[in-house]
């Protein structure tokens, strides 16, 4: 088994033993999860999917279908695959059914394009593509026919919502397999389980390993914080895919306490107001933009959702403005939530007063997490000063995925990761998280990577320099702006036709640029880099 085990860059043997004798790993795969919860509660609905219900039992019997199926077609440890699926039952069923057998997923957005999938086929050389014919990409043949061309590590494709070579995921799920016995066993517990997404800062999409170990004790952890039990009723309307709502506490955290998950397609308050009446929701997860929307909608309708005891927020900032109407409007307490998918989680406490909560992001939700706020040269800057966040813990990853020269650059030479946020550490240790070092554009809780951008407007025939900057957005938090250097012998071309041209490549309509402004130069620093903070100050002079 040991040469099909997957790379990735392990904590040092010291801290590995020092996190077991501290109960934080327990050795024990992910899906004991779901074994536990199924041994306790048989019956009791883990998950709401429209006008469907699933008991834990349900959730347990169709993964082990799918993974008997897979397993059929050869699918073993060490295997790699690419996910996208909508929020749907399925996406739980499937990852279940890919921890049972080893197989380490990315579940990719369902606002991902080819350009995106493309690049974690790339980097992962998958066996096995799920996919959903929700999805325009996967609607046709013609996509998957162009992935299995260009990347021959593919042998396998299922897909959501159509039948493709005789067989469709609803079908993998539903029926027995011709093995009867469970042959098949997860990777071990200190081993890559599946890949979660950076939000990237470069060019190229990096992907993050997540063993069994780490991600278990990241969602253990975060269901004491928050106080997850049977009785929780789990809104789960952002993309299913998202480390924020899959483990903080998250799906996750709801099926190892024994809850129910209830899905929604979308955020939009009316669509989710009718879900939280309907099912007694008792937490929901949001990113900024949405809960500004939702708090509009209440104040309109004098809206009543007397079920909830708190909403999370997280993956954009919250103004304190912003976080002070949340009880005023809703009843239920707030819970700010500052995270990462390569691992650290910190919540301010339901206990905390609003005056904490609505100033602060929270602090580490693990006594063995460890911090520090250095300056540019890597040194530590007095308390409530500020500087980038860095940090270690049994559950932060160590490395990005085959990325050694990017790791180099991301993390210390202590193994500290440096997030690349600028925060200020107050005296009772919560963090505020004051800006970014990294160019990264977070637009409504979605991270757009400045330099990936660019580097496709450059393959413009008509551009000959693209500079990406954030402009503030009273929704959104941040939009983008895009300065452009025409060739001289080119016509200015229309935005319209930028955006047609990057829609063309298959990048994500999210990452589409919203604002273009054309010069004849950029400004430069002292050292003649861009000087991005100038042509911030100039988008906002021409808004």
């Amino acid at each position: 088994m040991s040469s099909t085990l997957l790379p990735f860059t392990r904590w040092p043997d010291m801290l590995a033993a020092h996190y077991r004798e501290q109960g934080c790993w327990r050795d024990e795969p992910l899906i004991a999860i779901l074994a536990r919860s199924v041994a306790s509660w048989p019956e009791r609905t883990a998950i709401v999917c429209g006008d469907r219900e699933w008991s834990y039992a349900m959730l347990d019997e169709r993964s082990t279908n799918m993974a008997r199926n897979l397993s059929a077609r050869g699918l073993t440890v060490g295997d790699t695959a690419v996910v996208q699926l909508p929020n749907i039952a399925e996406f739980y069923c499937v990852f279940f059914a890919l921890l049972k057998i080893g197989v380490a997923p990315v579940n990719a957005l369902m606002s991902h394009n080819k350009f995106e999938l493309s690049s974690y086929c790339q980097q992962l050389k998958p066996t096995l593509i799920i996919g959903s014919a929700e999805h325009a990409l996967f609607s046709g043949d013609d996509f998957i026919a162009s992935l299995v061309a260009d990347y021959p590590s593919i042998r396998h494709v299922v897909l959501s919502g159509r039948s493709w070579q005789g067989e469709s995921l609803e079908a993998c799920c539903s029926v027995v397999a011709s093995i009867s016995d469970d042959s098949f066993n997860a990777s071990p517990a200190d081993e890559v389980a599946f890949f979660q997404l950076s939000g990237g800062s470069t060019g190229t999409p990096k992907l993050i390993p997540r063993t069994h170990n780490d991600y278990e004790y990241s969602v253990r952890e975060s269901v004491g914080v928050c106080g997850f039990n049977t009785t929780t009723r789990y809104l789960c309307a952002l993309p299913a895919a998202h480390n924020f709502v899959l483990s903080s506490p998250g799906a996750l955290g709801v099926f190892m306490a024994g809850g129910t998950v209830v899905l929604g397609d979308n955020p939009s308050p009316d669509y989710c107001f009718e879900l939280i009446e309907k099912h007694c929701i008792t937490v929901v997860s949001l990113v900024p933009p949405a809960l500004i929307l939702w708090l509009q909608c209440q104040q309109l309708h004098n809206t009543h959702l007397p079920s909830l005891d708190f909403i999370q927020v997280g993956g954009a900032a919250l103004s304190p403005e912003t976080a002070a109407q949340v009880p005023v409007r809703f009843g239920c307490k707030l819970q700010q939530v500052f995270g990462m998918a390569e691992g650290l989680v910190n919540y301010t406490r339901l206990s905390d007063s609003e005056a904490r909560v609505n100033h602060c992001q929270g602090r580490p939700m693990s006594e063995h997490d460890e911090l520090k706020v250095v300056n540019e040269s890597g040194e530590c800057v007095d308390e409530g000063e500020i500087g980038q966040l860095a940090t270690q813990g049994p559950y932060t990853v160590r490395g990005y995925f085959n990325a050694p020269e990017h790791n180099q650059q991301a993390f210390d030479s202590q193994g500290y990761y440096l997030t690349g946020d600028l925060v200020r550490k107050t005296t009772e240790g919560d963090l505020q998280v004051v800006g970014r070092i990294k160019e990264q554009i977070n637009r409504g809780g979605e991270k757009i990577a400045a330099a990936e951008i660019e580097n496709l407007l450059l393959k413009h025939e008509c551009i000959a320099n693209a500079a990406i900057v954030p402009i503030p957005d009273e929704r959104m938090g941040e939009k983008t702006c895009v300065f452009v250097i025409t060739h001289v012998n080119c016509a200015q071309p229309r935005p319209v036709a930028i955006r047609r041209y990057l829609r063309n490549l298959g990048v994500a309509a999210y990452k589409v640029p919203d604002r273009f402004e054309f010069v004849e130069q950029f400004p430069l620093t002292p050292v003649g880099k861009v000087n991005k903070r100038q042509l911030a100050k100039q988008a906002l002079a021409c808004a």
